[in-house]
């Protein structure tokens, strides 16, 4: 299945891969990428780039996505791609047992076993992605806030990191938290967890995709009004709030879905012809009973 982008976030539709444009490796891909995503930015513990695959083997299609799953695996070979980039690595710890399964938790070399049963590369870019220039952009464009640096940098230049320190954009005037709320509900289509007043007024504002890790104590020496993560702790987002930093907790996933609109302009970028390149619908992985209720 193939989907498009629509207002950063992905919505599916139908239609096959094309295979037009200038022959293009596998290991050259991987390069191109590494170019934007370098190894030496990700965490020491983590996966970045091939992960598994042939170098030498040409691009017939790329499929783009969150998370490296059996299920996405089989949705790429049935697009057509030969090539998986996804935010979140295939493994981090070494596999033991290669078997066929319908999930890692049923056999921890299940999603090997059907990236190599159905010939499809993966390779990864997750904290490389998640300190780069491009990740600095994507949550502060989103939630139309205007981005002034990063919260924990990485290099010496600042301007790769962890967080995003933002204030309320000029032409919003004033926003409160309950507005706040409202608009990362409508960006995400999900209900955020939120904690604070909703009428208070906000003006500085710090955004992070996935775990917020040790932000909210950086948020609360920075004098940030409010944070919003991926995911935060629940005795952590107590504690935040009652140090009278407001949090909003959108979900991990929810959260980092949009990197996969992010890594597909990439992949064009590297050389991927726009219509061989697919970007898996990975939103609808659980629901609320409310939004399921007839």
């Amino acid at each position: 299945m193939a989907i498009k982008i629509q207002d950063g976030l992905a919505t599916r539709r139908s239609g096959t891969l094309s295979k037009q444009g200038k022959p293009l490796t596998v290991g050259a891909l991987e390069q191109a990428l590494l170019a934007s995503y370098p190894a030496q930015d990700a965490e020491a513990w983590d996966r970045t780039g091939l992960t598994v695959g042939d170098p030498a083997e040409l691009v017939r299609g790329v499929a783009v996505a969150l998370d490296p799953t059996v299920e996405a695996v089989a949705q790429a070979a049935e697009a057509g791609a030969n090539v998986l980039v996804t935010h979140h690595p295939a493994f981090l710890e070494p596999i033991d047992s290669f078997q066929p399964a319908p999930s890692v938790a049923a056999n921890p070399g299940a999603l090997v076993w059907a990236a190599i049963k159905q010939g499809v590369n993966l390779m990864n870019f997750h904290t490389a992605l998640d300190v780069s220039a491009d990740a600095q952009k994507m949550l502060p464009g989103l939630l139309g806030l205007a981005f002034e640096r990063v919260l924990e940098p990485v290099d010496a230049a600042g301007s790769k990191g962890y967080g995003q320190a933002c204030r309320v954009a000029a032409s919003d005037g004033s926003l409160t938290l309950g507005q706040l709320a409202a608009r990362c509900t409508s960006v995400f289509g999900r209900q955020p967890r939120v904690w604070g007043d909703f009428g208070r007024d906000l003006e500085r504002i710090a955004t992070a995709t996935g775990s917020a890790g040790s932000l909210g104590r950086t948020c609360l020496r920075e004098r940030i009004d409010c944070l919003v993560a991926g995911e935060v702790k629940y005795h952590e987002a107590l504690a935040l709030a009652e140090a009278g930093l407001a949090v909003v907790e959108l979900g991990h996933d929810a959260s980092e879905l949009p990197f996969a609109a992010v890594l597909a302009a990439a992949v064009r970028g590297a050389g991927v012809p726009e219509g061989a390149v697919c970007v898996l619908d990975q939103g609808r992985n659980w629901a609320y009973p409310e939004a399921t209720r007839i």
